[in-house]
């Protein structure tokens, strides 16, 4: 009986632990996950602005509706040129906009003008907190604002490419914003609290949900927004837009799984496009010309000026 009543102790006082633990840390790292910047990546590419990938660059600093800062890259075709539309980069949850630049690139050369920025609390941006998409969808509506207003571009038809938690961003503010026309959504998850359980899981090795309650409880006060309406599964219900949903296999931060529930869940126009031994940040390495085919031909498709 001593043994039992001392795994009991043992197992609540891990309990409470494990609990605090999260309670004080758990906010922090949802709110404020570690940035990307330009020194991050100086070691790992030498195209670290768009015209390290000789395409035209302008440099733009955007103010959101709530006064945050937004540092962008403006990647524009001349007049001279033909241009097919536009497309919106949306980077993941701690990336910035220098990891866009490949994609940038991709789009260019297919008649694309390509408009790349770091979202809130992220690269060279400002900004307190991330919330992944409670916020930052209006932030999507400030961009194609400021787009709109410019006199010296063709911007066609709208569309976004998103990455991650860029993705589910898309997404949500897609469901908000008419003027977003198809969206390529790579890596995306379902909603914020299932994910949330994922990578506790994988960080401290516990699956209980109650401790996910407890951070996103936290996190909810300390950045004034509601978790559960971070949802892109359900906000596919009030979207009527080409949607592509891309995948890698072999990801171990997001799970393919999720991509095929929001297929299902999407309505028609839809596609589905799961990349064999792709992780979650390299799928456009893995997929190679084949990938980006697929999401070009999807592009031209629905982009088209009708």
């Amino acid at each position: 009986m001593p043994l039992l009543l001392s795994l009991i102790l043992i197992f609540i006082l891990f309990l409470v632990g494990a609990t605090l633990v999260v309670l004080v840390i758990g906010p922090l790292i949802l709110l404020q996950p570690v940035r990307r910047t330009r020194q991050w990546y100086v070691p790992v590419t030498k195209m670290l602005m768009p015209r390290d990938a000789e395409l035209p660059q302008e440099d733009l600093t955007l103010k959101t509706y709530d006064g945050i800062s937004l540092r962008c890259w403006l990647v524009a075709r001349s007049p001279q040129e033909s241009c097919r539309g536009t497309i919106l980069f949306l980077h993941g949850v701690g990336d910035c906009m220098i990891g866009g630049i490949p994609h940038a690139k991709l789009f260019y050369q297919h008649d694309y003008n390509v408009f790349l920025y770091d979202s809130r609390q992220h690269g060279a941006s400002g900004g307190r907190f991330c919330t992944y998409g409670y916020f930052e969808k209006h932030d999507v509506s400030t961009v194609l604002d400021h787009l709109q207003s410019r006199s010296d571009l063709s911007l066609g038809r709208i569309g976004i490419f998103g990455t991650s938690m860029g993705a589910a961003v898309a997404v949500q503010a897609a469901a908000l914003d008419d003027r977003i026309c198809a969206i390529v959504a790579e890596a995306c998850f379902t909603d914020l609290r299932t994910i949330a359980v994922d990578y506790q899981k994988r960080m401290i090795k516990l699956p209980w949900h109650f401790l996910r309650n407890v951070a996103l409880s936290r996190a909810q006060r300390i950045a004034d927004f509601t978790a559960r309406d971070v949802s892109p599964l359900n906000d596919l219900s009030r979207l009527e837009i080409p949607i592509m949903f891309a995948h890698g296999t072999e990801d171990s931060f997001i799970d393919a799984e999720y991509s095929k529930i929001l297929f299902q869940n999407a309505r028609e126009p839809k596609e589905l496009l799961l990349v064999p031994g792709a992780g979650h940040s390299n799928v456009l390495e893995v997929g190679g010309t084949v990938y980006e085919q697929r999401i070009i031909k999807f592009f031209d498709r629905y982009l088209e000026t009708k």
